[in-house]
């Protein structure tokens, strides 16, 4: 049963591209495999990968104007700017307040913090903002998703360095009149798969002043892809259900699935768990790779650029994330 809607609206949407593509294609080539190994194992057949100068704070803020331009304000319209990321631009500040800085705000007092929930972080900066959007504390709040894990791969694991790409989305969130709004949120995580996905260093476990050599090994991204696949296959059905109970709708009453952009494997699953045609699925995996946290806000945009996305529908935004967490919204757009 629905617990109660939260009256919100996706006024705007953007993303940032890098200039720079590389194809699977290639990644093959360099690695000595077969062609198109790297597609079939992972679904993507190019992705975006970031140079020097385009970092979480440039391509976050590029995304940014364009959310904000397509909602038809201004930056100092803004009550809050999040900002959510599995590896942020520097420990201290947050990457928010770099943000803030970047899109000319930096005298503003515009309050700017970040939520870190790896690839779920979209939807966790979501549930606060509606939170804070429904008791009247913000009236637009800008999310912005930044990453660039490109800097962390380690380009001779197949499996990974063929999977993910950079880049950044964002999407202003504000208050609405009746017929757009948020029906339920829904989160779970299960720690004992914690070690299955991580970067071990850039926290206060591994030190380079304690140990340089643990430090630097540990800033590389570690994935135990099939155990983590099958634990989410496993958990993933009895989440949904809780999820569409919760907003009081069924599978097919989705007009549109915008799930995290994981895997190809990960979406073929869901798709055929649902028994849904892979058009009711929006999709940016061959072309974007799993951009992380990114991939859910640049899968909205593209969805909604596109006309897929239409205002009336109802929309499910679902993933899973580093934890093994899993995270769901169900909204009328």
């Amino acid at each position: 049963m629905n617990r109660g809607a939260i009256a919100l609206a996706i006024l705007g949407t953007g993303e940032y591209a890098p200039a720079r593509r590389v194809s699977s294609a290639s990644l093959d080539e360099r690695l000595g495999k077969t062609p198109g190994w790297s597609e079939r194992l992972t679904g993507v057949a190019e992705r975006g990968v970031a140079g020097a100068d385009e970092t979480v704070i440039t391509m976050g803020a590029a995304a940014a104007r364009r959310a904000v331009e397509k909602a038809g304000i201004s930056v100092s319209d803004l009550d809050a700017i999040i900002a959510v990321g599995s590896i942020p631009a520097q420990a201290i500040p947050c990457t928010a307040v770099l943000l803030q800085r970047e899109l000319g705000l930096g005298t503003s007092g515009v309050a700017a913090f970040d939520i870190n929930a790896t690839c779920l972080g979209f939807l966790a900066a979501l549930d606060v903002v509606s939170a804070a959007i429904h008791i009247g504390r913000f009236r637009r709040v800008l999310i912005v998703a930044s990453e660039k894990p490109s800097c962390c791969l380690d380009w001779k694991d197949a499996g990974t360095s063929a999977l993910f790409g950079d880049g950044a989305g964002a999407a202003v969130i504000g208050a609405a009149g009746p017929g757009r709004e948020l029906l339920a949120t829904h989160f779970q995580t299960f720690s004992e798969a914690a070690d299955l996905c991580r970067v071990r260093a850039g926290g206060t476990l591994l030190h380079p002043a304690a140990d340089l050599d643990a430090f630097l090994g540990g800033t590389t991204f570690e994935m135990s892809g099939p155990p983590l696949y099958r634990m989410a296959a496993q958990v993933m059905p009895g989440f949904l259900a809780q999820l569409l109970e919760q907003a009081g709708v069924t599978a097919d009453g989705i007009d549109v699935w915008v799930p995290h952009q994981a895997s190809g494997k990960g979406q073929q699953h869901m798709q055929a768990a649902l028994g849904l045609p892979a058009q009711r699925f929006a999709h940016t995996l061959s072309t974007h790779g799993n951009q992380v946290a990114a991939s859910l806000p640049v899968a909205l945009h593209r969805s909604i650029s596109s006309g897929q996305i239409q205002h009336g529908m109802t929309l499910a935004l679902i993933g899973t994330g580093a934890g093994l967490s899993l995270g769901g919204a169900i909204l009328r757009y």
